[in-house]
């Protein structure tokens, strides 16, 4: 998988950190990885298909007013996170230049699995998102110092979501239980933390009955679609993933929910910590 405008390993190498640029409140950022409902444009610097990417309208039309790459009609569930932390946004990993580290790094990419087969080529898999990671603290130890660095990353709070794109990509590939079950290949993904999310009935953006096509934006084949002109009504803005409306309620949840819904910590809980 080449990448643009430059590589992960390449982008490492020139990404130079300073103590002036770390800018989260007590240095407690916010590390992102996993799929599209973290991914907030990632894959507008891979090489992929428009199947994989959400850098054209109508993405993005409530919030920025223009397509971001979030793959839904606004903000997603890591933008409100960083909100209520008092972070700026959190961009991707790929976007980073000279002296950039802005409350954390997000390496979510639209498309991508726990395990490397899925979709593979067309996405930032999510071992590749931990190298990247890796690549991050070892520029952060270059130019903050050992000490400065390990109180960032160990003090920082990790948001995952990944595992519900290896189911997906089975649809598409049947013939993969002839080499193994089902029971076992179920068993590789639940190894990884994954997020599965109850559907909505209609989609705001897309086509057939109830949006379930995924042709939101006409780039991905089919070329007719209709969007809603209420975006926040609806649990899915396209056919997969959801609306800013619905990022923001489990974001809510998330960060300051209590148990059983989100335990044995809420989000707010971590961060205070890391300020302790």
């Amino acid at each position: 998988m080449s990448t643009s405008p430059s590589s992960p390993s390449s982008l490492a190498s020139f990404c130079r950190l300073s103590v002036t640029s770390i800018k989260t409140q007590n240095d407690v950022a916010l590390f992102i990885f996993g799929d599209a409902l973290n991914d907030a444009g990632t894959n507008n610097y891979i090489n992929t298909t428009a199947f994989f990417r959400a850098n054209f309208s109508p993405y993005g039309e409530t919030f920025f007013l223009y397509p971001t790459g979030r793959i839904t009609d606004g903000r997603i569930m890591a933008d409100f996170i960083a909100e209520y932390a008092k972070l700026p946004l959190i961009p991707p990993y790929l976007q980073l230049k000279n002296d950039e580290f802005v409350g954390g790094a997000n390496f979510a990419s639209i498309g991508a699995g726990a395990l490397p087969e899925t979709f593979a080529g067309f996405v930032v898999d999510f071992k590749t998102q931990l190298k990247q990671f890796e690549s991050l603290v070892k520029n952060l130890r270059d130019n903050l110092g050992d000490k400065k660095a390990e109180r960032i990353v160990l003090d920082g709070v990790y948001f995952i979501s990944i595992g519900l794109n290896d189911y997906v990509a089975v649809l598409n590939n049947p013939a993969l239980f002839q080499s193994v079950s089902m029971e076992d290949y179920v068993r590789m993904v639940v190894g990884n933390i994954s997020t599965v999310l109850e559907d909505g009935e209609t989609a705001c953006c897309g086509s057939v009955p109830y949006g379930g096509n995924y042709s939101c934006g006409g780039m991905r084949g089919v070329r007719e679609y209709a969007s809603c002109p209420n975006p926040a009504e609806y649990v899915f803005f396209d056919s997969n993933h959801l609306s800013e409306r619905a990022y923001h309620q489990f974001a809510q949840l998330i960060w300051n929910g209590s148990s059983p819904t989100t335990k044995p910590y809420n989000l707010e809980a971590l961060f205070k910590h890391g300020n302790v």
